[in-house]
């Protein structure tokens, strides 16, 4: 399936979660199995050669999860906070209004190991950097990430490339 077959089965929902928003449902492809393992493969490629996945829950848990497995790497589960029942690492990072916070077991990442990020959405970046930030000072080495959708217009593979982390997605979406 080409990147536009795959475009074209992700789901527009206007005005959700307020007036103005075209929500962008990845829901539509994971139902379609043809679909959801042609994405997996288009991701898996990009970040090839790298040593592990890391996937922020819960959508880059679908995706990343797949992508290790198919490559036959170790996947990292970046989670919401208090998720984990050992000591963690994490960081802090701002929301458009809040502050969120993710976390991870120190001791899934060997120093200097090659992680690349896989998720499904990339809009601002901010989980993404988030991710990045977390990944780095447990050790790893970040310099892939792989998204299924882009909202280029909010500038989030900008502000991951400003950090040296290569951006690949497949497929875009302009505005929010």
């Amino acid at each position: 399936m080409t990147p536009s077959d795959l475009k074209d089965l992700v789901r527009t929902i206007p005005d959700f979660p307020k007036a103005g928003i075209q929500f962008r449902d990845i829901t539509t492809l994971l139902g379609h199995g043809a679909g959801f393992a042609a994405s997996i493969e288009w991701l898996a490629e990009k970040v090839d050669g790298s040593e592990a996945i890391a996937g922020m829950e819960a959508r880059g848990f679908i995706f990343g999860a797949a992508v290790a497995a198919r490559l036959g790497l170790p996947f990292l589960p970046i989670r919401k906070p208090g998720k984990l029942p050992c000591e963690v690492n994490g960081v802090d990072y701002e929301l458009e209004y809040g502050i969120d916070r993710l976390e991870m077991d120190p001791g899934s990442v060997t120093n200097g190991q090659k992680v690349a990020i896989v998720d499904d959405l990339l809009a601002t970046g901010g989980t993404a950097l988030a991710a990045t930030e977390l990944l780095r000072q447990s050790g790893a080495h970040v310099e892939k990430a792989a998204f299924v959708i882009d909202l280029p217009d909010l500038r989030g593979s900008k502000k991951l490339a400003a950090q040296s982390v290569g951006v690949h997605c497949l497929m875009e979406f302009e505005g929010d």
